[in-house]
């Protein structure tokens, strides 16, 4: 089927619900600087660049009040027909949002300051589900260190691109936090167990291995990035052209510029590492997912465990928990419930001692150092403690901005194939690895990854019989 049919034909976009109830746009603050996000116009290209590049771009408050209102000007001109969001400097698309700040406020204010600290992180909570819900183009240059904040920005569009100098983790719980920004919702989706092992250890994806992983749905060089919004500003489309149509257009486009996969860059989570990430982080409690990394060791992946152990013993053991418990149970939230949820976990955690204690531990102090958790062990932490996470009190939803409701994003065949997409077709039986792999190959318009993808997944979960036919393991 055609990328254009397989995107309007999505099952989601015709079950779509409004949101009943909508915020105001927020206004600029007396204090907000005037030069930290930069707003261009080239032909029918607006373009949003966060200019804070000391700060490795990180979002504020005075950021997100100059986004949110010239994203909503754009969505009803007619001569805005795509938005692409980037950052200024070489370093960074933005390492996160600007949490030192907030914890500051927190010692320095005390509950006031928590209070203030909960209203930043809705005006971004909205931000990004406008971005999720976004009626035109959205494309996000994930140029650099893409983390925290910066992935809330990026990861719920269309059209992600990644770089070689890409950066993609979602460090929260090292600062006694939990993957926040719509990422109980992002990475559950992904493939396997993948997004809560990235959500519990906050590993790296460095260059292409974010595209590989489905963070990304494009991967070009950087040095290509001016070039390709010089020729979107080119397109042109018909009044009557919908949002699929559009993307469908802008993907053929980005593919003119790809200049193939780096060769010194393996994919990462495959193999027998992929294996052993699904054997572990499928489990429901973290304290399971620790003994299954016992049993690792000793084995082909001893080293990997053994350093993964390590790392979750250096985290929030209340981060872990109530991150653990958001990723299985965020599989059946809404987008727009996401953030409302996510809302409320990030006020419990601005009261919870951890959040202070790690980012002052972990970026406030120089050189940084080993952050004091309470309670310091797993056990200390019972079920009781996660569920109070949960709970949200009366009438305290978030208002958001407007925008349809889904439980699937609506353009997913943009990236590389998604497992269950390459299982379905297994299933059907009769085929052998290459009839397999060039339908995908060909069905993607030969997209760069999508044979490299589609091979690696083969191996990892099919048997060959002596027909040469493909069946899928268990």
């Amino acid at each position: 089927m055609p990328l254009k049919a397989r995107i309007l034909n999505h099952p989601t976009i015709a079950g779509q619900a409004k949101m009943s109830t909508e915020a105001s746009i927020p206004k600029e603050e007396p204090g907000d600087d005037p030069d930290d996000v930069l707003f261009n116009t080239l032909y029918g290209v607006r373009t949003i660049e966060l200019n804070r590049p000391k700060k490795l771009n990180s979002l504020n408050g005075s950021m997100a009040r100059k986004i949110i209102p010239r994203l909503k000007e754009w969505e009803k001109s007619q001569l805005a027909n795509v938005i692409i969001i980037a950052g200024v400097g070489e370093k960074a698309f933005c390492a996160g949002g600007d949490v030192s700040a907030l914890a500051q406020q927190i010692v320095s204010e005390g509950a006031p300051g928590a209070e203030k600290s909960k209203e930043y992180f809705a005006l971004e909570y909205r931000l990004d589900h406008l971005i999720a819900t976004y009626s035109k183009p959205y494309i996000a240059y994930m140029d650099g260190i893409t983390m925290g904040g910066g992935v809330g920005l990026s990861v719920h569009a269309p059209i992600r691109i990644a770089t070689e100098r890409t950066l993609f983790a979602m460090p929260e719980t090292t600062i006694g936090f939990f993957p926040d920004v719509g990422g109980s919702f992002f990475l559950p989706r992904l493939d396997g167990a993948t997004g809560t092992y990235l959500a519990l250890t906050s590993e790296r994806l460095k260059g292409v291995n974010a595209f590989y992983a489905g963070v990304a749905t494009h991967y070009i060089d950087s040095s290509s990035l001016g070039q390709l919004t010089a020729r979107l500003a080119e397109l042109v489309f018909k009044d009557y052209d919908e949002l699929p149509t559009r993307l469908a257009a802008i993907d053929a486009t980005i593919e003119e510029f790809s200049t193939g996969l780096p060769h010194d860059q393996p994919m990462l989570l495959a193999g027998s590492l992929r294996r052993a990430i699904d054997r572990c982080f499928s489990h429901n409690t973290v304290e399971a997912i620790t003994a299954a990394l016992k049993d690792e060791q000793g084995g082909e992946m001893d080293e990997w465990a053994t350093k993964t152990l390590k790392t979750l013993s250096e985290r929030s053991p209340t981060s872990l928990k109530v991150t653990l418990r958001a990723m299985n149970v965020a599989k059946g939230w809404s987008i727009g419930e996401t953030f409302q949820r996510e809302w409320a976990l990030a006020g419990k955690f601005m009261e919870h001692p951890d959040f202070v204690s790690g980012v002052s531990a972990r970026l406030i102090h120089k050189p940084p150092q080993a952050p004091t958790w309470n309670p310091d062990s797993l056990a200390g932490v019972t079920t009781e403690d996660v569920d109070a996470f949960f709970m949200v009190e009366g009438n305290k939803r978030l208002q958001l901005l407007g925008g349809h409701d889904y439980r699937e994003y609506p353009f997913g065949g943009l990236g590389l194939p998604r497992e269950g997409d390459i299982e379905k077709v297994v299933r059907e039986g009769g085929r052998g690895r290459g009839e397999v792999v060039e339908g995908f190959v060909e069905g993607r318009g030969g997209k760069i990854g999508v044979r490299e993808r589609v091979e690696e997944v083969l191996e990892r979960m099919c048997v060959v019989d002596q027909e040469g036919k493909l069946s899928w393991r268990g």
